[in-house]
């Protein structure tokens, strides 16, 4: 019987994990479409890139939902089973421990393994070439040439532009050119205009024909306005680098040879996914533990408390290591320490106060 309860359990915790992470994964995605396509619209990034960087960023994402995902699905399948009576069933019929933690345990195993091949390999070089991807499609919309009917800006300086027509000898018709000089606005109107690029390519030259300039500070009745026959609007655009620079696109294996306080502080961060999966997984199996007319779903924002905290913990703990107040060699094994502990009492506290019980009324 207990192979076969173990297959029970082990099926109704896999279809819940799957569902769980399913919805949250489509949840971060949105959220990841939003932002991504903010930015592509800021940025002029090329269409074929923002399936790229919402891929990559999904992958990233998978870090965090793994975990969460398997303690809430534990929680949701236990839930079901003692919300039905099937586990009071399963018990009665001689059940123990063994039966209800082994299946856990496998699927907590195997998950935590793959989330370690994430963790470890696939999310730093997903992080890498997201900002690779996301540097070059920058550079791309910067010096991309400006398109009639749209407003166009200038990576991160405060410049915008607007050509109501191109014509066909390439020079732009009905030009609107709005900069921020500190805390005076110019705002320039012409008839027609030119656009060049200097040959390091880091400066886009607007040259202005028969229109007029309104400078002043938004707010205030003072402004002045000239009106010009030629008018040069230079726009110095940030410089872009391919260079990655972030920590979490460093490859692990120099993280491992690295004495840098931050770089031990992530590779300490990434080894703790992992194990953070598998004391979350055990964790959720007495927490999922239902009381009488207790409803399935009464001990979630227990989970989620829990989750929060131990992500919290471990959060301050990489600070603290990339500042030096942790030593390196403690890393975040005392987080993991904490909730194992936790852990414990949560699983033996019950039988331990029953055992206490008894002997006092026995005394």
């Amino acid at each position: 019987m207990g192979n076969i309860l173990g297959r029970y359990v082990l099926r109704e915790v896999v279809a819940a994990w799957l569902a769980v992470t399913g919805v949250l994964l489509v949840i971060l995605l949105a959220n990841q479409v939003v932002g991504v396509l903010e930015r592509a619209a800021a940025n002029q990034f090329p269409q074929g890139v923002v399936l790229e960087l919402i891929m990559f960023g999904a992958l990233q994402d998978l870090t965090i939902l793994l975990p969460v995902g398997l303690l809430l699905g534990v929680i949701l399948a236990f839930g079901r089973l003692y919300h039905d009576s099937e586990m009071a069933a399963a018990l009665a019929c001689g059940a123990g421990p063994r039966t209800l933690y082994l299946p856990v345990a496998l699927l907590a195993l195997l998950v935590s393994t793959a989330l370690a091949w994430l963790s470890l390999i696939v999310a730093p070089d997903a992080t890498q070439r997201a900002l690779s991807l996301r540097s070059s499609a920058l550079r791309a919309g910067q010096f991309a040439p400006i398109a009639p009917g749209k407003f166009r800006t200038f990576g991160a300086v405060n410049a915008v532009v607007y050509a109501q027509e191109v014509n066909p000898d390439g020079s732009l018709g009905n030009v609107f050119v709005e900069r921020n000089l500190g805390a005076e606005v110019e705002v320039a109107l012409a008839e027609r205009a030119r656009h060049a690029v200097t040959p390091d390519g880091m400066t886009h030259i607007l040259t202005l024909y028969d229109g007029e300039r309104f400078e002043g500070v938004p707010g205030s009745p003072e402004f002045r306005i000239v009106r010009f026959a030629e008018h040069v609007v230079p726009v110095q655009v940030p410089i872009v680098t391919d260079l990655v620079r972030s920590l979490e696109a460093r490859p692990t294996a120099q993280l491992v040879a690295s004495a840098d306080p931050a770089e031990r502080a992530e590779l300490h961060w990434r080894i703790s996914m992992p194990i953070m999966c598998v004391v979350l997984a055990i964790l959720a199996v007495p927490l999922a533990r239902l009381r009488p007319r207790q409803g399935r779903y009464a001990r979630v924002w227990i989970a989620v408390v829990i989750f929060f905290l131990y992500y919290s913990l471990a959060s301050a703990g990489k600070t603290w290591i990339a500042r030096g107040t942790v030593p390196q060699f403690v890393g975040l094994w005392w987080t993991h320490l904490a909730v194992v502990l936790l852990a414990l009492l949560v699983i033996l506290g019950p039988g331990l106060a029953n055992r206490v019980r008894y002997r006092v009324r026995g005394l």
